[in-house]
């Protein structure tokens, strides 16, 4: 595996050769894992790219760089203590700094030559491809399908230059990635939504959630959604009820201080039952935070939010493939169980991308699927909204498709939907609500253990935690020291805890590793099982942690 940092400023085109050089990867057979860390700014500031690359499937990133690529003095003084014995650093001849194994090239000048002064980035990425060993056959393929007609050749031109200018370092050799695919979470958990059926998605634009926006506004005509940019996050939610209640699939996205400001919306859905799914992509708060950057803080917020008492799910996605069938069946357990379903994911996880294998679009489509309990024709005759039943789920019509009136109401209400404050309707009211909780039990997906079965030290985490924890107990139980294994949860809210009071009474100790400050996931392990953590492992400065900082944090807790 080869880990290689691009970085500089924002506007010196980080993003766009980051881009082009992870398509090249993957069609020269690489499987790769992508991640960006920026600054809240359009110019200026300190941004990167990290890649890693090899020719098995990779699941996180690392610490330790083969490679750094600056653009300025700021990004190599910034990384340079993470490179290894014999990493390279790439940078312009006329940047003014040196040091072990440094590799200047005249990008300005090959760039110029090439036929577009602005094309120095892309000398560099025929620079990498040389010094990693990787033939540059690809590179002309990709930057046609990248870049406009008027600077293409300019930029192959660059791209052969780059390579010509640099001797190879490193010889990485590729895997077989047939029938694979890049993409990042976000528009994985889009296409999930598409495969669950959605017909509606609206939002105000909320870093880091606003590509989900981008992905449905570019693709509304093709799949018939309805796209909505809302003036709020208020009008987004409550547009996504109102469609819903048409008999709509909907679902709102934003993050935290977004979900702040919907919380009334969705206790209205949980009074109202209208099915609903909120993608709450976390970034560090409390209040504006920090927008561009990453945390798991919201986890106790979601599974509390509003005033009252109903049953909601939360899914808390864990990588790519996940956050693709977690949200096609996340639009089914709303619809069955006529409930908010809060899919949980965060910046990291929204915005790296990574090599998997080809989605399973018949899987998942059996969420797309109708799954509310539709009255029968009689029924129609006499439609009772909100019709006690043993499992709590009412038969549920759209406008329109009954003779009687079908309501919503936020104020408590009797079967038809009419307000009512007769104590044994609310009593009765309550508990069929509540009700759905059991069967919402039946569905829940126990999580993923990794490691070893008779693991002395068993750790646990939730969502985009999954890829370094895995890795990191991989990397630690071939050391041979004390046997670790792992649970990391998609399903968190009710919390799955088979699986997790089988492992737990096996082993010594039980670790948290989580993206917050306050250890939200072994609070809500405590309050539901009882089980307590004896240790933790946290970070919460809103930058992604890697497998070598949860290696660090056992060694600190002298596991």
């Amino acid at each position: 595996m080869f880990n290689v940092l691009i970085g500089g400023a924002a506007g010196d085109g980080i993003e766009t050769m980051a881009g082009i050089l992870e398509k090249i990867l993957l069609r020269s057979g690489f499987y790769l894992f992508s991640m960006r860390d920026f600054m809240s700014r359009v110019r200026g500031g300190h941004n990167f790219a990290l890649i890693r690359f090899g020719n098995q499937p990779v699941s996180a990133h690392r610490d330790t760089l083969d490679g750094l690529v600056v653009f300025n003095k700021e990004s190599y003084f910034l990384h340079k203590d993470c490179l290894s014995k014999n990493a390279f650093v790439l940078c312009d001849k006329s940047l003014d700094i040196a040091g072990r194994n440094f590799i200047k090239i005249d990008g300005k000048k090959l760039a110029k030559e090439a036929g577009n002064p602005k094309s120095i980035s892309t000398v560099y990425i025929g620079a990498l491809l040389k010094l990693f060993g990787i033939s540059d056959k690809a590179a002309a393929s990709v930057l046609q399908e990248k870049l406009p007609p008027k600077i293409l050749d300019a930029n192959i031109a660059a791209a052969k230059k780059g390579y010509a200018a640099a001797d190879r370092r490193f010889s990485a050799k590729a895997g077989t990635t047939k029938n694979t695919m890049l993409l990042t979470g976000s528009d994985a958990m889009a296409m999930g939504a598409l495969a669950g059926n959605i017909r509606f998605y609206s939002a105000y634009p909320m870093s880091p959630s606003t590509t989900l926006l981008e992905f449905f506004s570019a693709r509304s005509g093709a799949f018939r959604i309805g796209v909505e940019q809302a003036e709020d996050e208020i009008a987004a939610v409550n547009m996504a009820l109102g469609a819903s209640y048409t008999g709509a699939r909907s679902m709102v996205g934003t993050s935290g201080g977004g979900f702040a400001l919907m919380v009334e919306a969705l206790g209205f859905a949980g009074i109202a039952e209208i099915p609903i799914v909120i993608a709450d992509i976390q970034r560090p708060g409390p209040s504006t935070g920090l927008p561009t950057r990453t945390e798991q803080s919201d986890l106790s917020f979601v599974i509390s939010a509003s005033q009252g008492e109903f049953p909601r799910i939360v899914i808390a996605v864990k990588d790519h493939a996940d956050a693709f069938y977690q949200t096609a069946r996340a639009f089914y357990l709303a619809e069955k169980y006529q409930v908010p379903v809060i899919l949980l994911s965060d910046q990291y996880l929204a915005d790296s991308a990574v090599t998997i294998p080809l989605l399973d679009t018949k899987k998942a489509s059996r969420y797309g699927a109708p799954a509310a309990r539709k009255p029968t024709a009689t029924a129609m005759q006499d439609y009772l909204r909100y019709k006690l039943t043993k499992n709590g789920i009412s038969p549920l019509a759209a406008p329109g498709k009954s003779v009687s009136a079908v309501r919503a109401d936020s104020d408590e209400h009797d079967e038809r939907g009419v307000i009512t404050e007769s104590a044994e309707v609310r009593i009765a009211m309550t508990d069929k609500r509540n009700r759905k909780t059991a069967g919402i039990r039946t569905e829940l997906q126990e999580p993923d253990f990794f490691g070893d079965q008779d693991a002395e030290v068993l750790l646990v985490g939730f969502g985009s935690t999954a890829g370094a924890i895995k890795e990191a107990v991989e990397i630690r139980n071939k050391q041979g020291k004390k046997k670790i294994g792992a649970l990391c949860f998609s399903d968190v809210y009710p919390l799955p805890a088979e699986k997790l009071l089988e492992h737990s009474s096996k082993v010594r100790q039980m670790v948290n590793v989580e993206q917050n400050s306050t250890g939200q996931l072994a609070k809500l392990i405590r309050q539901e099982t009882l089980l307590p953590c004896t240790g933790s492992i946290l970070k919460y400065d809103g930058r992604q942690i890697s497998p070598d900082e949860i290696l660090d944090g056992l060694k600190q807790l002298k596991i």
